[in-house]
């Protein structure tokens, strides 16, 4: 019998678990109830024809009722084993209980139905009517063995056959029954399989994506972002559940200003990621029917793509700028000479040797841009150096403010510079700078004696150094932002639109990176993000 069960129980999922603690409920009560009516009747109140079997039976099967708890609660046994126990302990105190009342003609052989049905629902059909046949074997042998000794008549068979076709019954029925909900219960297994799968693999697929993206829901709050997309907005705050605006104001600003627009046209506000060093474009696209619904958000490193469009914009630049800075540089060389020539002359007085002194500081510094123009056409190596930013932003402004007749005071300088070292060719930086703070004189306005502001200092978290160059102007048009380092492009008369080009490209040949944002109040700022002083190469 052990050997037949243990070759065709079923797989023991929680539900066997549920009906094996159900059907410990059954084998405490009804020896309960059997005791209860025996104290209140009496034997012969249920047919007892030998009280000393019926209570010890009953007192065994309730203390077995209250062990199989145990077991089943913490699962001292495997399912198999406590089946295989439960069904021989069933059948071996039912039938004791029924020879103590007198055979089947007492009507306690109707209390296996119970437990051979719970059992066979968590057997194969095979084993299930294998342990119907054995309950209603046990009924008929008894059943002969009563009348073989006289105590029961022919007519008591009828009784027998009809509880064991009734065993057989329920035994199929419960094992078709369990076949089924087992069937179920694996394909919802395996559904829920297939959809933990699925969303791992999405998810693996999300965060390993280089594209940066994430999804917020109508309450403004993140509900899936992957790694890319966190590096941009900080990963210390750009988690699940957070609020956009907490994280990223600006990004929180343009998908409000994207929901209450035309949803077919990507809005054209930009923002710099909270590493400082990059320019970053949102592109949104609604998720399902609702308004407002979940958004998924596109995160564009607008560096990236603007370093590939000046790329080809810079083949084409190359060759008309070969071309007109050779032909400067005559003119150039001629302005310097007569400048020198000039200078020698004995009749000139201080204020002319001045003058002079400007032709041909001048005359070097367009020279020094000829050759940067020149470098940046053919794509020269530059000669990047070591240089402490205080030492060197004390002779840039000296130099700036005198060639540019601008009293030194009105240029401010802030920011922690003691100890800042950055990596750039001298030159490339001396020409991005005085661009930046050219600009600032010419289209700012002097607000408490300031017209332009310089500000040092390190971003955080990444630690990299900067220089930004500020002024109280009119700003820039919020649809030329994205133009503005474009060549030729200028919104000003009288510029060239070279002047912010010239100035990203030798940011980027020096591994640095130029950067645009509104100033709060009015006016511009820029920034030179340099490279990362933990990443030089000597």
């Amino acid at each position: 019998m052990n050997h037949q069960f243990q070759l065709s129980l079923r797989s023991t999922p929680a539900l066997d678990w549920r009906v094996l603690r159900l059907l410990n409920l059954y084998r405490v009560l009804v020896p309960l109830v059997l005791l209860g009516l025996y104290s209140l009747t009496g034997a012969r109140g249920i047919g007892v024809s030998s009280p000393q079997l019926f209570f010890g039976t009953a007192i065994f099967y309730l203390c077995f009722g209250l062990f199989s708890v145990i077991l089943v609660r913490r699962r001292l046994a495997t399912v198999n084993i406590q089946i295989i126990l439960q069904a021989t302990v069933d059948i071996a105190a039912l039938m004791l209980l029924l020879h103590a009342c007198g055979g089947v003609a007492s009507g306690l052989g109707l209390l296996l139905l119970v437990p051979v049905g719970a059992l066979a629902f968590l057997l194969k059909p095979r084993s299930a009517l294998f342990l119907a046949a054995v309950a209603a074997i046990a009924v008929l042998a008894h059943t002969i063995w009563q009348q073989v000794n006289g105590y029961a008549d022919i007519a008591v068979y009828a009784t027998a056959g009809l509880l064991g076709a009734v065993l057989f019954t329920i035994a199929a029925a419960a094992s078709v029954v369990a076949g089924r909900m087992r069937e179920s219960e694996d394909l919802v297994r395996q559904k829920d399989l297939d959809l933990a799968n699925l969303a791992e693999l999405s998810q693996y697929i999300v965060q390993h994506l280089r594209e940066s993206l994430l999804v917020v829901d109508a309450a403004d709050r993140i509900r899936l972002i992957n790694e890319s997309a966190a590096q941009i907005l900080g990963d210390d705050h750009a988690v699940p559940d957070a609020l956009v605006g907490e994280v990223s104001p600006r990004l929180l600003y343009s998908l409000s200003t994207w929901r209450h627009g035309e949803r077919d046209q990507s809005p054209p506000f930009s923002f710099v990621a909270a590493d400082g060093a990059r320019v970053i474009q949102p592109h949104f696209a609604p998720l399902g029917g609702s308004a407002p619904g979940p958004t998924l958000i596109f995160l564009e490193d607008t560096s990236l793509m603007a370093e590939r469009v000046q790329q080809g914009k810079l083949a084409a630049l190359g060759r008309l700028s070969a071309s007109i800075a050779h032909e400067i540089r005559n003119p150039v060389g001629a302005m310097s000479h007569a400048g020198q020539l000039l200078a020698e002359s004995p009749n000139i007085g201080p204020e002319e040797r001045r003058l002079t002194d400007i032709i041909r500081n001048n005359a070097e510094r367009v020279s020094g841009i000829i050759n940067n123009v020149l470098q940046l056409s053919r794509r020269e190596a530059t000669k990047p150096s070591r240089l402490m930013v205080d030492d060197w932003i004390d002779e840039f402004l000296d130099e700036f403010s005198e060639t540019m007749q601008v009293p030194k005071a009105q240029i401010g300088l802030t920011g922690e510079s003691k100890d800042l070292e950055v990596r750039f060719d001298p030159s490339h930086l001396h020409q991005v700078v005085w661009n930046l703070c050219d600009n600032a004189i010419k289209y700012g306005e002097a607000r408490g004696g300031i017209r332009a502001e310089i500000k040092l200092g390190r971003l955080n978290p990444s630690n990299r150094p900067f220089l930004e160059v500020a002024d109280r102007g009119s700003g820039i048009e919020a649809d030329a932002v994205d133009r503005i380092f474009e060549p030729f492009f200028t919104g000003r008369k009288g510029g060239t639109g070279l002047g912010l080009f010239i100035a990203r490209e030798l940011c980027q040949v020096n591994r640095a990176i130029l950067l645009y944002e509104p100033r709060s109040g009015g006016g511009s700022v820029f920034r030179i993000v340099f490279s990362d002083p933990q990443r030089w190469e000597e």
